[in-house]
C-alpha cells in the first residue's frame, strides 16, 4: 500500500514536472505499430517492471516481430527473433550501431567511457579496449594465467565447505571480479578484502537496481528523479561510489606509472594520454578512463558469474550430463591445469556452455541501440536518433533456431559427427558493431573456471532433479536463476 501511494505520488509529480516545461508526448506517424501511449506516461501503465519481458512477449505476439513502445514520451522500437535482428545488426550494421538512451550511466559518467559513449569517442575507446585486450601488453601474464590462477583459489574455497551445502553467488562473483581487477588494476583481492567487498557491493548493486522497478521508473523519469530523494537514489549512489573506487586507483597509478613498464589497463591508458596530451582530437582523458573501467566491471562481473551460476544449476538438474564433460576432462586434461587450448578438443564442454549462455538468457533485452540516420525498415520509418531494443531472449529463444528451446539440450550445438556445431543464432553478446568488447574474456572464463571446478569436484545437491527449477527467479531487464545451495564432492 505504502509503495502504491508512493508510485502515484511521484507518477503525479511527474506529470505536475512535464506540464510545468510543457513536454508532450510526439507520437511519430510511420514508426512501428504498438500499444498506445498516454501523453506522458508512455506505456509504463503496460508494462509491469518486474514482468518487463511478459509485457514485452504479449506485445510481439499482439504486434509482430517489430513494435514500438514509449518510455515516458521517448519512443523505442523492440526487434524480436533471429532473423530480424540480424537484417538490423549485421545487413545494417552502421545504422543501428549508436548507443541508446541509458539514464543511469549518463547521468553519473556523463556520456564518456565504452559502452555509453557515441561517434568518435566511442569508436577511440573501443578501439583501445579491444587491443589492449588482445594484446594485453600488461607485465609478461596472460589473461589465461591469471584466469587459471584465480580458478585454483576458487577450488581451495569449494574445498574449504567441506562437503556442506553452500550458496555459491559469493565465491563466483569474487572470482570473476578479480579477473577484471587483475587485468584493469594489475592485482587479485583477497576474497575478505573490505576494499574488494565495497567494489562488489557496489557493482551488484548497480546492476540490481537497473534491473529493478525502480530502475524501470528511473529509465522513464529520470529528469525528475535525478534531483528529488527516494529509493532510487540508492542506485544512483552505488555507482557514484563505484566511479569513486576507480579515480583513487587511476590516481595511484599515476602516481607509480613507469612508461616503460605498464602493469595494466589504467597503465595503458595512461601512457596513451601521454602520447596524446597535444592531439586535439584524443578522447585519451580522465573522465574516459574511468568509465571505460567501470564498462569493464559491470560488462564483465554479473554477466558471467550468473551464467556460470545457472551453468551449476542446470548441472545439478542432469548430472548426467556433468558426468560428460568429466569424462571428456579426464580423457583431453587429465590432472595437469585446464588451458585455453583444450577448448578445441573438447566438442561436448564448449556444446554444455554454449547451451548454458543460450538457455540463460542472462540479458534478455539487450542493451540499448540507437539509429545513427533515418532508415525505412520493413515498411517503416524510424528516424536519427529513435532508441532501439534486440531483443536478444528472442533470439536465444526462437523456436525457428533452436527447437523446443524450452528444453536444456547441449546436443543441439553438435553435429552427427559429435563436433561443435556453431550457430549464427547464438547471440548471447549481441552481434554486429556493438558485440561485447569482453566476449572472447568471457568465453575463456566460463571455459576454465568450469573445466577447473569440475575436474577436481562432483556437484550435488539434496534437492531432487524434478525439484530444480531453472526458470529464473524474476524476468527484466536481466534474467536471475534462482538462489539455490550445493555441495562439491572431491573427485580424486
Amino acid at each position: 500500500m505504502l509503495l502504491a501511494s508512493a508510485l502515484l505520488l511521484l507518477l503525479l509529480l511527474c506529470l505536475f514536472w512535464t506540464i510545468r516545461l510543457k513536454g508532450k508526448s510526439k507520437v511519430h506517424p510511420n514508426l512501428p505499430p504498438g500499444p498506445p501511449p498516454l501523453p506522458v506516461f508512455g506505456n509504463i501503465l503496460q508494462i509491469k517492471p518486474r514482468r518487463l519481458l511478459l509485457s514485452l512477449q504479449q506485445f510481439q505476439e499482439e504486434y509482430g516481430p517489430i513494435f514500438t513502445v514509449y518510455f515516458g514520451s521517448r519512443p523505442a522500437v523492440m526487434l524480436c527473433g533471429y532473423d530480424m535482428v540480424k537484417e538490423a545488426l549485421l545487413d545494417n550494421k552502421d545504422v543501428f550501431s549508436g548507443r541508446g538512451k541509458m539514464p543511469l550511466a549518463e547521468y553519473v559518467l556523463k556520456g564518456y567511457g565504452i559502452i555509453g559513449s557515441n561517434g568518435e569517442r566511442w569508436k577511440q575507446m573501443r578501439r583501445f579496449a579491444l587491443t589492449t585486450l588482445r594484446n594485453f601488453g600488461m607485465g609478461k601474464r596472460s589473461i589465461e594465467e591469471r584466469i587459471q590462477e584465480e580458478a585454483q583459489f576458487l577450488v581451495e574455497e569449494f574445498s574449504k565447505m567441506e562437503g556442506k551445502l553452500f550458496d555459491p553467488t559469493f565465491l563466483l562473483g569474487c572470482a570473476v571480479s578479480n579477473i577484471i581487477c587483475s587485468i584493469v588494476f594489475g592485482k587479485r583481492f583477497s576474497y575478505s578484502d573490505e576494499h574488494f567487498l565495497s567494489l562488489l557491493k557496489n557493482i551488484t548493486g548497480v546492476i540490481r537496481f537497473m534491473n529493478s522497478g525502480w530502475g524501470m521508473i528511473f529509465y522513464y523519469f529520470h529528469g525528475l528523479l535525478s534531483h528529488i530523494p527516494g529509493p532510487h537514489q540508492k542506485g544512483i549512489q552505488h555507482l557514484i561510489d563505484l566511479k569513486a573506487f576507480v579515480q583513487e586507483r587511476v590516481d595511484e597509478s599515476m602516481n607509480t606509472l613507469n612508461t616503460d613498464t605498464t602493469r595494466h589497463f589504467i597503465d595503458c591508458f595512461l601512457v596513451k594520454m601521454q602520447k596524446d596530451e597535444k592531439n586535439p582530437d584524443s578522447e585519451f582523458q580522465n573522465e574516459n578512463i574511468v568509465a571505460s573501467s567501470i564498462n569493464l566491471f559491470s560488462a564483465g562481473t554479473e554477466t558471467t558469474s550468473t551464467t556460470l551460476r545457472y551453468g551449476f544449476l542446470a548441472l545439478l538438474k542432469y548430472p548426467e550430463i556433468q558426468a560428460k564433460i568429466q569424462d571428456e576432462i579426464d580423457h583431453v586434461i587429465g590432472d595437469r591445469c585446464p588451458s585455453a587450448e583444450d577448448r578445441n578438443k573438447m566438442p561436448y564442454t564448449e556444446a554444455v556452455i554454449c547451451e548454458i549462455q543460450r538457455f540463460s538468457d542472462i540479458v534478455p533485452t539487450g542493451v540499448p541501440h540507437s539509429t545513427t540516420e533515418d532508415i525505412s525498415f520493413h515498411g517503416y520509418t524510424i528516424p536519427k536518433g529513435t532508441d532501439v531494443f534486440m531483443l536478444l531472449t528472442t533470439v536465444l529463444k526462437d523456436p525457428k533456431q533452436f527447437p523446443q528451446p524450452e528444453v536444456f539440450s547441449p546436443e543441439r550445438f553438435l553435429d552427427d559427427m559429435g563436433a561443435l556445431k556453431k550457430h549464427p543464432a547464438l547471440m548471447p553478446f549481441s552481434a554486429g558493431k556493438r558485440i561485447c568488447v569482453g566476449e572472447g574474456l568471457a568465453r575463456m572464463e566460463l571455459f576454465l573456471f568450469l573445466t577447473s571446478l569440475l575436474q577436481k569436484f562432483t556437484l550435488t545437491t539434496v534437492a531432487s532433479s524434478d525439484d530444480i527449477d531453472l526458470s529464473p527467479e524474476f524476468s527484466s531487464a536481466g534474467n536471475t536463476p534462482r538462489s539455490y545451495n550445493m555441495s562439491v564432492v572431491p573427485r580424486h
